[in-house]
């Protein structure tokens, strides 16, 4: 499931919980639905071409659909910073990898 509304995604933002790397950063926050949600955020100023920005979202959507039944019932919210655009696919999703396995049930 996604994150949509600028409601849900404020949600989170205003009172979530942070753990991150260089290049990305999870925002989360419980919720009271049976299963987790996910937000991408990822700048126009950060990453200038679209073709990257979407196969950086494909690689976390990904990630997430593969993790999705081991994560507590939280809506999170990946933030991408300038340094990710640089980062081969692997590398990136091993840093995904890590960052999920701190949300694990």
């Amino acid at each position: 499931m996604k994150l949509l509304t600028s409601l849900q995604f404020k949600y989170v933002f205003n009172q979530s919980k942070k753990i991150k790397c260089k290049e990305l950063t999870i925002l989360y926050r419980t919720n009271t639905l049976k299963f987790s949600r996910l937000g991408i955020s990822i700048s126009r100023k950060n990453i200038k071409y679209s073709y990257k920005r979407n196969q950086i979202k494909r690689i976390i959507r990904e990630s997430f659909r593969l993790i999705q039944y081991k994560l507590i019932n939280a809506d999170f919210i990946v933030v991408v910073s300038t340094l990710s655009i640089n980062i081969d696919r692997q590398l990136l999703s091993k840093k995904l990898e890590y960052l999920w396995s701190h949300h694990y049930q």
